[in-house]
């Protein structure tokens, strides 16, 4: 049946309807998208400045765990030392602090990052609560290193499961806004996360520093990728690097890293004559 004159403007109006209501979707969409675009490229662009940079701190850092260290024949200009400031591990909804209690010496104008060890469930095997209030008392205290002589920078080590990531990542943006603004905030992380995880690049942290040692089942693929050229994937992983003295790794490492080196025993000036030394070639 061919449609009457009257029918086809019925059609063209509907048409027009359509065709408006069509518009109108396109526009919204529109504007929901480029604000949403805008904030996820916000999101991975939380934190760019690199604080250790620009306040020229030493690119060698030697990790004085907890045992007694004896470190003043260190040059400062060329190295620092990040040193175990004090454990805290999470049990249920509390917080058991053990403070350092081995002596540490050091020159004078030798800069300090304060190591802050936290552990939980992953290493006690007990639960916690992962509350506001276990929260405060861990900022509370990693605060309170802050008072400590020559410190110059902050570092959190502890290898969150995923279930305690979302309270980790509140943890250290809480932290980064009551810090000093150019105090380089640092934290650890396990190769893995830098290699093919990415729940780093939205964490306010001057660097991820990747720990490429004591790998466990991850050590021949993680160690296995970087000798062959590859680099870690997150950017903030690629600003420092975690090594240990007693595993040396064949790599070509990037001179304008950051090095963080652990030993097993007490440093000593024949360690450092052979850091140097390896540095030369």
């Amino acid at each position: 049946m061919i449609p009457s004159g009257e029918d086809q403007n019925k059609d063209r109006v509907v048409l027009k309807v359509k065709l408006m209501n069509w518009k109108l979707k396109v526009v919204t969409v529109m504007l929901v998208v480029v604000p949403l675009t805008a904030f996820i490229s916000c999101r991975h662009k939380v934190e760019t400045r690199n604080r250790f940079e620009e306040i020229r701190f030493p690119n060698q850092i030697l990790w004085a765990w907890e045992r007694p260290e004896e470190l003043e024949f260190l040059d400062s200009q060329k190295f620092a030392v990040a040193f175990l400031a004090q454990t805290l591990v999470l049990k249920n909804d509390d917080v058991e602090y053990k403070p350092r209690r081995q002596p540490l010496k050091v020159k004078p104008d030798t800069r300090l990052i304060a190591v802050t060890r936290i552990e939980s469930q992953k290493i006690t095997g007990l639960p916690t609560a992962l509350s506001a209030r276990q929260k405060q008392k861990l900022l509370d205290l990693v605060l309170k290193t802050v008072a400590l002589r020559n410190v110059a920078a902050i570092q959190i080590d502890f290898d969150a499961a995923r279930s305690e990531r979302e309270f980790y990542r509140d943890l250290l943006k809480e932290l980064r806004q009551k810090l000093p603004d150019n105090m380089p905030l640092s934290m650890t992380a396990l190769a893995s996360f830098c290699v093919g995880d990415r729940w780093l690049d939205d964490l306010p942290v001057d660097e991820a520093v990747p720990m490429i040692f004591r790998m466990g089942a991850d050590s021949h693929s993680i160690k296995t990728f970087l000798t062959t050229g590859n680099d870690f994937h997150e950017p903030l992983c690629r600003r420092s690097y975690g090594i240990a003295l007693d595993e040396p790794l064949q790599l070509n490492f990037d001179r304008s890293r950051r090095k963080y080196i652990f030993n097993v025993r007490p440093w000593s000036e024949t360690d450092i004559l052979a850091l140097q030394q390896e540095a030369l070639k």
